[in-house]
């Protein structure tokens, strides 16, 4: 057995008894009463790493974000403060001017209360080249850094939609779990196919635009609606795991064990998703600003979920049959970029393009030099250019 494999049985192990003594810590504080001592000393920085916030802000932070309550009380605290950081994507929504933007909750067909975004160009619906279907990537919202790309969208006449899947940003469910990974398809399918019987909407081609997980969603989407899609945008697509992501194979074997047990517990070993991610430093330390992403260690079901998703989506690349944009970063370690070139290779699509990003990590869009996000923001807006 390899230092590797120890570690990680440790790693488990570990977590596991935490997880034992938290539960009967919260059990013993269910009994207290009053409040803590005035004399108690200052609580440390919070966990997701923002300074020079107030003591309330902290407290919004600090507070349990399984369920949505919690998510959707940071996301209003912090939302001025959101728009305020150095990024040139939030710069760019900034500067945009006559897009219109609605927010709105409503429960889909499972009960579910759905966060969703809709972003119009000047003059509305009317003046719609195509719509863009937006799917988040794992952990992510769209409630974000993504508000300066579809306010970019919107400027060059696109109509943009996006939703925070279950269990993710704003929208209802425990937050980070995929108990079923066709659900979730299911689920962004129905929300968008709603949308596309709407007064305004139904002459459209429609765009599906999915980043990392997010662009498996799509291509799932795509194969179970062949024909329901003008073409898809990927951005560095989950259809492989880096191999740095996957733990050795025996603890692999005890993981998929327990998720048939605890699947809901956040016991699967994680690197530091914003450093593997990110490649420029400044904006590594605006990761924790996305103050309702899920950053804790992957839940267990979720993983087993996303492991056999990966599995399914590499033997049917065949399938694939759309126009589509693929942009991948070459130095990306968190979703195989090679899984992204034989995508362009195997797909049926008679309409294929394939970027590829020299030294550029994981988050395009997000966490590269400005230079190489406004560049991939350029390639993205030039497809469409061409197919509208």
């Amino acid at each position: 057995m390899n230092t590797s494999t120890v570690t990680s049985l440790f790693f488990i192990l570990e977590h596991a008894f935490s997880f034992l003594r938290q539960l009967l810590l919260r059990l013993s504080r269910l009994s207290e009463a009053g409040t803590k001592p005035s004399g108690e000393k200052a609580p440390p920085p919070t966990k997701r790493g923002i300074e020079g916030i107030t003591e309330n802000l902290r407290q919004v932070l600090e507070a349990n974000m399984d369920e949505a309550p919690a998510r959707r009380w940071a996301r209003e605290a912090f939302k001025d403060i959101q728009l305020g950081i150095d990024h040139c994507l939030l710069k760019n929504a900034l500067e945009v001017d006559g897009v219109r933007m609605e927010e709105s909750y409503e429960a889909n067909s499972r009960g579910v209360d759905i966060f969703s975004k809709i972003w119009l160009p000047k003059g509305g619906t009317s003046v719609m080249k195509a719509v863009v279907c937006y799917c988040h990537g794992y952990g992510d919202t769209c409630s974000f850094l993504f508000e300066g790309v579809a306010c970019r969208l919107a400027s060059f006449g696109y109509g943009v939609l996006a939703m925070d899947y279950p269990g993710f940003g704003l929208s209802e469910g425990l937050h980070g779990y995929i108990p079923s990974f066709d659900g979730l398809v299911d689920d962004v399918m129905e929300h968008y196919s709603k949308i596309k019987e709407k007064e305004g909407y139904r002459d459209k081609p429609f765009f599906l635009f999915g980043q990392s997980m997010g662009g498996a969603i799509a291509l799932r989407m795509h194969l179970k609606q062949p024909y329901a899609w003008a073409g898809a945008i990927l951005v560095a697509p989950l259809c492989r795991f880096g191999d740095d992501m996957l733990p050795p194979k025996m603890v692999k074997l005890i993981l998929i064990g327990l998720a048939k047990v605890f699947p809901r517990q956040k016991l699967v070993p994680q690197r530091d998703m914003t450093d593997m991610g990110c490649r420029d430093s400044k904006k590594k330390k605006l990761a924790p600003y996305n103050v309702v992403a899920y950053t804790d260690n992957p839940r267990l079901g979720t993983a087993l979920e996303l492991l056999r998703m990966t599995q399914q989506m590499e033997g049917e690349l065949e399938q694939v049959s759309l126009p589509m944009l693929i942009l991948h970063g070459e130095a990306d370690v968190v979703t195989d970029p090679s899984v992204s070139k034989a995508l362009y290779q195997k797909a049926r699509s008679s309409d294929k393009e394939l970027c590829l990003y020299k030294d550029a990590y994981h988050s395009l869009l997000e966490g590269e030099p400005d230079a190489t996000i406004l560049k991939v923001l350029e390639d993205i807006l030039s497809w469409l250019e061409k197919r509208c």
